[in-house]
């Protein structure tokens, strides 16, 4: 309720003025409580008694009964009032003395009263009371001096009397202000409710988008976690197989060092032996009594005769290193080739192992696709195939399926284009339309494709909608990715490094088969699309 409007429902109809300890009459109407019993008092002397707003009458001089509630909505309106008073700063003009705060402002009199001038103030019609105001001329013609009090819906603007008698607007279509201030505060209406309505929708979509944030940070998180996992396990497998390669090292170290030292510690008293007979030769041959020497057995006794020729021959008792001895980096190689196991291990946790094994469906192809032999790739040609028009067969575009579709499960699989500006992959329901537009990739509701057109603008497609890619693409190659399950198809630029494109998110129903459409090549030559082995 505005300003003004309250301040009406608060004022005596006695005395003009705010309540001031306001009582009830049994009729319901409110009075100060002064005011009521000076009127009563005036009607003590004809025993009748009655309302001075609804002219009820009572044979007993009514109760007053004090309206607690009204006192205080009147008091908080007298100090919110005050505050307002105090800060606009109007005075009451006939305060001459002493700056009275105003209450309300005459237009007619063009002057800003306050409560004690306003019990006083003339109550006839052209008497209009509004707010305190120090702008009162805004309300008055500049031409004619007179009070606004029509509305020009031609020239949309207030005018007095005068103008639409004999001004201006005179043969105007007008209304009366309060009648064109009704109208068009049900059109602000309306245009409320309409912002009301797109404010709706729009906070729904911020609710929308910070839920996809929420999930977008929870599944951060998660991912975060798996792959903190990850890494934390290929640690833990890669330093299990260091020192498992690191142990059979030592220990062949250790088994070659100990064979080796008896070989040593042998050779070793042999050496000792050989030194021992060497300085015995050498004492026979420095003596000079010839029956010494001679008496002594012949040299050749001197040598064990099985192990004459041991040196050269590696059949003899002294035991000679071999390729045995060596470490066996055959076995250590083997133990780290386990590696490969855990890489292995790391690829499938990351995604798969291997990609899809993706053939095309010769009886899907249209009639200006040619198939490789191996089924990968789709060549466009000018030259029609002399295919049979079957119900598989996609007819007027040059489309092909797969014979593969997958119904579970995480797979992915990679294209290559060449030479064409028109081009879609994606993958479909096989259920697809196989006529008309509606059957092309991405065109309708059980397909969802990624292509270009030939103003080099790359798209993705689902049900009819487009979303234009505002990155720029500068690969030919291509990776899909379909996690069956969580429903999610996903669009990679094979970059260095690899890029995210778009994912879709669905509930799938029926088996996705890969899904291939060529158009015009550019320049006419064979186009085509081949799937990656």
């Amino acid at each position: 309720m505005a300003s003004a409007d309250l301040r009406d429902e608060l004022l005596c109809s006695i005395c003009l003025s705010t309540f001031n300890d306001p009582a009830t009459l049994r009729c319901g109407h409110n009075f100060c409580r002064v005011c009521i019993g000076r009127v009563l008092d005036t009607q003590d002397g004809s025993g009748v008694y009655s309302c001075p707003e609804c002219r009820e009458e009572f044979r007993v001089r009514p109760t007053l009964m004090r309206n607690i509630n009204l006192h205080n909505v009147a008091e908080r309106f007298l100090i919110t009032q005050q505050k307002q008073e105090e800060i606009t700063g109007i005075c009451c003009t006939y305060c001459v003395d002493s700056p009275v705060p105003a209450v309300r402002s005459c237009l007619l009199c063009e002057a800003s009263l306050c409560d004690k001038h306003l019990r006083s103030h003339s109550k006839s019609p052209e008497h209009v009371l509004c707010d305190p105001s120090t702008s009162l001329e805004k309300r008055k013609c500049s031409v004619h001096k007179e009070l606004f009090k029509y509305y020009c819906t031609r020239d949309a603007i207030c005018i007095c009397v005068s103008c639409s008698l004999a001004g201006e607007h005179r043969g105007h279509q007008v209304e009366m202000m309060d009648e064109a201030s009704k109208k068009k505060k049900n059109k602000l209406r309306n245009i409320l409710q309409k912002l009301i309505t797109k404010r709706k929708k729009t906070q729904e979509r911020v609710r929308s988008l910070e839920e996809r944030r929420r999930k977008a940070q929870e599944k951060a998180a998660g991912e975060a976690e798996r792959v903190t996992a990850l890494c934390t396990d290929i640690r833990r497998r890669v330093d299990d197989l260091e020192k498992k390669v690191l142990s059979e090292i030592s220990r062949q170290e250790k088994e070659m060092s100990l064979s080796l030292s008896a070989l040593i510690h042998q050779l070793e008293i042999k050496k000792d032996e050989l030194s021992r007979k060497m300085r015995h030769i050498e004492e026979l041959c420095n003596m000079t009594d010839p029956l010494t020497v001679l008496q002594e057995p012949d040299t050749g006794d001197l040598c064990d005769p099985e192990e004459e020729g041991g040196d050269e021959d590696t059949g003899g008792h002294d035991k000679q290193p071999h390729d045995g001895d060596d470490l066996d980096v055959a076995v250590i190689s083997h133990t780290l080739h386990t590696l490969c196991d855990v890489i292995s291990g790391i690829r499938s946790g990351i995604y798969v192992v291997n990609p899809a094994d993706i053939l095309l469906d010769v009886t899907t192809a249209g009639n200006n696709l040619l198939i490789s032999d191996d089924l990968k790739t789709a060549t466009w040609t000018g030259e029609k195939q002399k295919r049979p028009e079957t119900a598989e067969r996609f007819q007027g575009y040059n489309q092909v399926m797969s014979r593969r579709g997958f119904t579970s499960g995480r797979h992915y699989w990679d294209v290559e284009i060449r030479r064409s500006e028109w081009w879609r992959v994606g993958m479909c329901y096989p259920s697809i339309d196989r006529r008309g537009w509606q059957s092309l990739i991405g065109d309708n509701n059980k397909s969802w494709g990624l292509g270009r057109s030939d103003n080099n603008q790359y798209s993705v497609r689902h049900g009819s909608k487009v979303i234009q890619l505002p990155d720029e693409i500068s690969s030919d190659r291509f990776r899909i990715c379909l996690d069956y399950e969580a429903g999610q198809l996903s669009f990679y630029e094979l970059c260095d490094p690899i890029r995210h494109v778009h994912t879709f998110t669905a509930a799938f129903s029926e088996p996705l088969h890969a899904a291939l459409y060529l158009g015009l090549p550019s320049y006419l030559c064979d186009g085509w699309i081949r799937i990656c082995s």
